[in-house]
């Protein structure tokens, strides 16, 4: 955004230099132009009068002589002509006489104004002695160029000063802009990062920037605490709804342990599915633990390596798949590294092979595997089971969004909190020649927590 900022405001101001200081260099550079021929102009006319004083009146060119010697120490170079053409007198430098003086001396002579021809890095003015339509002669004056020249080239190089002069202070002040403006929204940007890192304590300073950055941050601060205030309210009521749950039934039990000891008959039967019940209102209330973690997790990325944990979870189930007849197998794949959380993957799979193993029945075939797809890394579970109605998919990971389900209803939902929060993306397939393929899209690890 600095840059951004800095590289507009560096344009504008380019732009506005260039509107303002070409069109002036280029109005005084003409006006330089137009003195120096008048002031030419001027010299020669000079001439011109006293050498008309010659030619027409007849008398003794001193005047004239005396003003040749003026130009002449003035670095100028002049020739008198008669009516004829003819040179009269000049200064002992020669650049007024030649083929252009000539072509000069012919348009004065003939009534006309010729332009101002340029002779080798000398300009060359003409000026009639005596009247325009009939002069007596003609004047032609050759002035060097050279301190139009280095006048000329005086403006363009102030110009240009003045140009990089206050381009230089547009960049000072285009970087302090940008920083002014841009370094609170880094710092609230960061601020923020950290908040949905789970950093609930982080606040963005307020005390920078413009107003309406820094209301900015006041109104992240206030969201912030919010947050803090609810999440840590939410953990709090799970953790005593925890504590309330879990000792109460561990107590009921104990109680009913010791009440089936030496019950024989329909007593015992019933007694042992008040224990089946209790051990089921149990698993729901981790389940819905479990879930709630899930949903507070803000992870902080780390590089896990998929096949690994593929490897390692397939071996952990097999006792449990094998007690019920169940093939469960790794499909081989490439080496891929996600970005995910701590152990994420390992509850994931967990939740989905769990969820695979009550699905299918005996002689059932559970299959893990993975593959590269594009920018992702795409995992699957998939079973040979029922599978799932397309009404029961759409709401599979909802909490008990599932009412056939043998266990809590929670693994689905628990597997899709932790991937979503991670960045990645799930969903159900049927299997073909039937079951269910849960597929998962989770994103690589670049390098960058």
């Amino acid at each position: 955004m600095t840059r951004r900022l800095t590289w507009t405001l560096l344009a504008l101001t380019s732009v506005l230099l260039v509107l303002a200081v070409v069109p002036l260099a280029v109005l005084m550079t003409a006006r330089e132009r137009v003195a120096f021929r008048d002031d030419q102009r001027a010299a020669t006319r000079v001439i011109a009068a006293a050498a008309e004083e010659h030619l027409s009146d007849r008398k003794a060119p001193t005047g004239m002589r005396r003003e040749l010697d003026v130009a002449a120490r003035a670095g100028d170079c002049a020739a008198v002509y008669d009516g004829s053409a003819r040179l009269v007198a000049s200064t002992p430098c020669t650049s007024a006489q030649g083929g252009e003086a000539e072509e000069l001396v012919e348009a004065v002579l003939a009534g006309h104004e010729p332009g101002p021809p340029e002779d080798e890095g000398r300009l060359l003015a003409a000026e009639p002695a005596g009247e325009v339509r009939q002069p007596a002669g003609a004047v032609v004056l050759a002035r060097s160029a050279a301190p139009l020249d280095a006048r000329v080239a005086a403006i363009w190089g102030w110009s240009a000063a003045i140009g990089a002069a206050g381009l230089a202070a547009s960049v000072l002040l285009s970087v302090r802009l940008a920083r002014w403006v841009s370094r609170p929204l880094s710092a609230l940007d960061a601020s923020a990062r950290k908040l949905g890192e789970g950093a609930l304590d982080e606040r963005a300073d307020v005390s920078g920037g413009p107003p309406e950055v820094r209301r900015l941050a006041a109104t992240f601060n206030t969201m912030a605490a919010r947050t803090e205030a609810l999440v840590h309210g939410h953990r709090a009521v799970i953790a005593d709804v925890s504590h309330q749950l879990r000792t109460p039934l561990a107590a009921l039990r104990l109680r009913l342990d010791v009440l089936g000891l030496g019950v024989e008959g329909d007593t015992a039967a019933e007694l042992t599915a008040a224990q089946e019940e209790i051990s089921r209102l149990s698993r729901l209330v981790d389940g819905l633990l479990a879930v709630s973690r899930a949903e507070q997790a803000s992870p902080r990325p780390t590089a896990v390596r998929v096949d690994e944990v593929v490897t390692e979870r397939v071996v952990a189930w097999s006792p449990v798949a094998e007690e019920r007849g169940v093939r469960l197998r790794a499909s081989e794949g490439p080496a891929l590294t996600v970005s995910l959380g701590s152990g994420h993957l390992e509850q994931i799979l967990d939740n989905l092979i769990a969820n695979a193993l009550d699905a299918v029945p005996d002689e059932g075939n559970v299959t893990v595997g993975h593959q590269l797809v594009g920018s992702s890394a795409r995992l699957w579970v998939r079973d040979d089971g029922p599978g799932m109605t397309a009404e029961a998919k759409a709401v599979a990971f909802r909490r008990f969004g599932n009412s056939e389900a043998r266990g809590t209803g929670l693994g689905l939902a628990i597997v899709h909190r932790l991937v979503t929060v991670n960045g990645g993306t799930a969903r159900l397939e049927d299997t073909p020649g039937g079951g269910l393929t849960v597929v998962l899209d989770l994103p690589l690890w670049t390098g960058e927590p």
